[in-house]
């Protein structure tokens, strides 16, 4: 199945009052990264001033200081050709296309912060993994807690009764224990530098059978501590692998092409705060080659934890991240939709265009393939840095 990124679906419903920063792969002799502002129509590179986003952001007040670099930039082309010409289907390396808006950013992810998937993860735990035993347990577990876990506040006195009697039933987990205790789980997504952006594609171990995306918004924190903006991320997930055992949680999260990011970070300004975070309702489409189409929405309203608490949680005074990080908040969505026989449960298959889309953050779109299919991540860090250097840029 073939798609296309175009203004209209990729950038947020009011993109002309949006401060949109990014990356872009920049052709011309020597061939590398840079740092882009959306100007209207516009994209320009502003390398010249930030050879980092990391740098960018760490700047006091990022959003006015994108806008006084734009004087400074150079025009890279029309954000309209450059979308286009970023879709895996239609790339011209000739010409720029957009990259994920991170670089030297550790890449973070929290998990089981929205009761809904905080069920399904205790599920793929009581399944051993297997997604024909699914359907049966969920009910049983459903049954069996008998209370509204979504009432329940992290780390309070009633979630500590809740666990007492859930512990008296012998229905305690890991998940429930990060779900509704009082620390939450901050795990490593990913290495800098490894996220694909929109338009590339998303990689699977070729040994899972039960899978899915995980639509989430991503915060933009410097190297301060301080949140700075947002944009949309898949956190692609491998049920079967992590319902095994919660120590493969690494296998389950982090494999090439496994983590997407974009297509743009917003940043925070008088149009777009942390209160637009909290507000944020995400649609998440699935559309296969097999003509199966998943539709589905996630709302921020539901987090269980505040998305400053869990910044909160994952840097200060006991871990630091000098090149800032990008923080993934959870998601509320853990596919239940049967895909190609009753009680089988949705897993995804070579070829599914995964569409994330909220209007104040715009889509991230990429088709799945296996991680061994896909193009190998070659491009590191020290890469980066030799790079900017062979550019004039550091």
């Amino acid at each position: 199945m073939e798609f296309r990124l175009d203004v209209a679906t990729s950038l947020p419903a009011d993109a002309d009052r949006a401060c949109l920063i990014g990356r872009a792969w920049v052709p011309a002799a020597p061939a590398g990264p840079s740092v882009v502002v959306v100007a209207g129509d516009d994209l320009i590179d502003i390398s010249s001033v930030y050879p980092t986003a990391a740098q960018f952001l760490d700047a006091e007040h990022p959003a006015a200081v994108a806008r006084a670099a734009v004087a400074h930039g150079a025009p890279l082309g029309r954000v309209a050709e450059i979308l286009a010409n970023t879709a895996a289907d239609a790339r011209d390396e000739r010409k720029p296309y957009l990259l994920a808006p991170c670089d030297l950013q550790a890449l973070k992810a929290c998990g089981v912060t929205f009761v809904s998937s905080l069920l399904e993860r205790v599920i793929e735990e009581k399944t051993k993994g297997e997604p024909g035993k699914a359907d049966a347990v969920r009910r049983t577990l459903m049954d069996a807690i008998g209370i509204d876990l979504s009432a329940v506040r992290p780390g309070s006195g009633e979630a500590a009764k809740v666990k007492d009697l859930l512990v008296q039933r012998g229905l305690w987990s890991p998940y429930l224990e990060v779900g509704i205790g009082p620390d939450a789980e901050v795990f490593t997504k990913s290495q800098p530098m490894s996220a694909v952006g929109s338009g590339a594609e998303v990689g699977l171990h070729p040994g899972s059978t039960w899978n899915n995306p995980e639509p989430e918004i991503v915060l933009a924190v410097n190297g301060r501590g301080e949140t700075v903006g947002a944009t949309l991320g898949n956190d692609v997930n491998l049920r079967d692998f992590e319902g095994r055992s919660a120590l493969l949680l690494g296998k389950a999260k982090d494999n090439n092409g496994s983590c997407a990011i974009g297509p743009f970070v917003r940043l925070f300004d008088r149009t777009f705060t942390i209160d637009d975070v909290r507000r944020a309702v995400l649609q998440l489409e699935v559309a296969g080659d097999d003509q199966f189409t998943l539709k589905a929405t996630s709302s921020m309203a539901k987090i269980s934890r505040d998305p400053l608490d869990l910044v909160a949680q994952a840097t200060g005074k006991t871990h630091q991240y000098p090149d800032g990080m990008m923080l993934f908040l959870g998601t509320m969505f853990a596919p239940t939709q049967d895909r190609d026989r009753p009680g089988a449960g949705f897993t995804h298959k070579r070829g599914d265009i995964v569409t994330i889309a909220t209007p104040t953050l715009g889509a991230l779109v990429n088709r799945v393939s296996t991680s061994d299919a896909i193009a190998p991540w070659s491009f590191g860090v020290g890469a980066l840095m030799q790079n900017l250097r062979a550019r004039g840029l550091l």
